[in-house]
């Protein structure tokens, strides 16, 4: 059966950074770019317009949506379809528990992911990084935090603090969880 990685954590965790150390490390992995309908940092996403968006989700081939920062977020199956198909291993990047389990639908066998880092540290990467937005990803921490909470069933395979590990660890450590799926 064909492998996926779910990276599933608050603003900040280390999604992307992870991702292209995992990439790095071994080049089945390939970070899966959103779909993304809506304005800001278009890096790591695929900008589609408004049209384009609803018509993948009136076919049913949106795996997943989600709005947050006033944008229409999107996990579509066309795109997952290739990157499998090409013997990639997509590393689809998640903060909220609804998406995690909606992205099962797909046949693949996932790995689950929970990154984590505290409050503080999210304040800090995101300050760091230039977020011209960080009260709202540190309100979005808290709405991780909470949704995390409100499902201590749902199981990770692995769980990594990011800000107790370096990269390099935190991505050896999934490619040998993947590995042994």
């Amino acid at each position: 059966m064909s492998r996926a990685v779910v990276l599933y954590g608050p603003p900040a965790s280390g999604k992307d950074t992870v991702t292209a150390e995992l990439v790095k490390l071994d080049g089945r992995f390939v970070p899966y770019r959103r779909l993304k309908v809506g304005a800001g940092r278009p890096q790591g996403y695929r900008i589609v317009a408004a049209e384009q968006f609803n018509s993948l989700q009136a076919a049913g081939d949106i795996l997943y949506r989600n709005d947050r920062y006033g944008n229409v977020y999107g996990i579509d199956r066309p795109s997952l379809d290739t990157l499998i198909g090409a013997g990639c291993v997509p590393v689809v990047h998640i903060g909220q528990i609804d998406g995690l389990m909606a992205i099962e639908a797909y046949p693949a066998q996932w790995l689950r992911v929970l990154l984590w880092c505290d409050r503080q540290t999210t304040d800090q990467r995101s300050a760091a990084r230039g977020d011209g937005d960080t009260a709202t990803r540190l309100t979005v921490w808290d709405e991780t935090k909470h949704d995390l909470d409100a499902h201590p069933s749902v199981v990770f395979h692995l769980r990594i603090r990011t800000d107790h590990v370096t990269v390099a660890e935190a991505a050896r450590a999934i490619q040998i969880a993947e590995q042994s799926l």
